[in-house]
């Protein structure tokens, strides 16, 4: 896979030198290129931005630089043999970024990141090249940054760790929280680690039985009561066949009960009672 980032903060992206993603480099799976955006600015002050149009608060980058630098680093890629471009916009307007998504960028052979400051880059600059290659415009959460370069670093890292051989265990990821393709999407549940007492603290004795199937069950409902701690929503959109009689069983500890309207086989919810809460 081919990455182009155009920033006017190259510094900004040297994370990409380290941990799975700069191993992936080094090995020829990942083939980075950060792009000073200041590069393709032609007046003493390298000016990116100027002030919106209709007034308002803030500064808008222009059209020039960002039009030069995404030519050029089309112009160089398609030298070099890459093919199918896509545009990524890091934007806290675009689609929220999700393990869905990161599979189909993970599938892609070119991506081309325009992380933005400011107020953002004036519009007719993502309608151009929407003419030209699909325009990803993505949001990593509901909160704004200084800039899009964080993103950047985000959509990197959980895209690079699908590519084949990135990871050491090519299973890794089949098991990860939001992993699509399972009728449930629940968070990972606790992990431990040697050794086995630390400040006091044990792991739970399931773990050392040996038991497999009494371990699966044991992560699982952990896996069902981090879900309902912290992510209520991932339950209450899960398919009700997802759900087994041990599952059922753990969700009602919870404090959950299935649609009377659909018993036994209805979507959950959360009960006024709270019990398990």
């Amino acid at each position: 896979m081919r990455l182009d980032v155009v920033t006017i903060f190259p510094e900004y992206l040297e994370p990409l030198n380290v941990s799975l993603v700069g191993k992936a480099r080094a090995r020829g799976q990942l083939n980075v290129h950060v792009h000073d955006l200041r590069s393709w600015t032609y007046d003493r002050h390298n000016t990116v931005d100027d002030t919106p149009y209709g007034g308002g608060p803030g500064m808008v980058m222009k059209t020039e630089p960002w039009g030069d630098a995404l030519d050029s680093v089309l112009a160089d890629g398609y030298e070099s043999g890459s093919r199918a471009p896509a545009l990524i916009v890091p934007t806290p307007s675009g689609r929220p970024f999700t393990q869905e998504l990161a599979v189909e960028l993970s599938e892609r052979p070119w991506l081309i990141f325009t992380p933005a400051r400011y107020e953002g880059i004036d519009r007719r600059v993502i309608d151009e090249y929407a003419t030209r290659m699909p325009v990803y415009e993505v949001s990593i959460g509901d909160y704004v940054l200084a800039g899009g370069e964080a993103a950047v670093l985000v959509v990197t890292e959980a895209v690079a760790r699908l590519l084949p051989g990135v990871l050491g265990n090519a299973e890794s990821h089949r098991d990860d929280s939001f992993a699509p393709g399972a009728m449930t999407n629940l968070l990972e549940g606790p992990v431990y680690t040697k050794p086995p007492l630390w400040r006091g603290r044990d792991i739970p004795d399931v773990l050392l039985s040996g038991h497999h199937g009494k371990i699966a069950r044991w992560r699982r409902d952990e896996a069902l009561r981090r879900t309902a701690a912290h992510r209520p929503d991932l339950i209450e959109r899960c398919e009700p066949k997802a759900f087994d009689k041990k599952d059922r069983e753990m969700l009602s500890i919870l404090g959950w009960a299935p649609d009377p309207e659909g018993e036994p086989h209805g979507r959950f919810w959360r009960r006024p009672d709270g019990v398990g809460e």
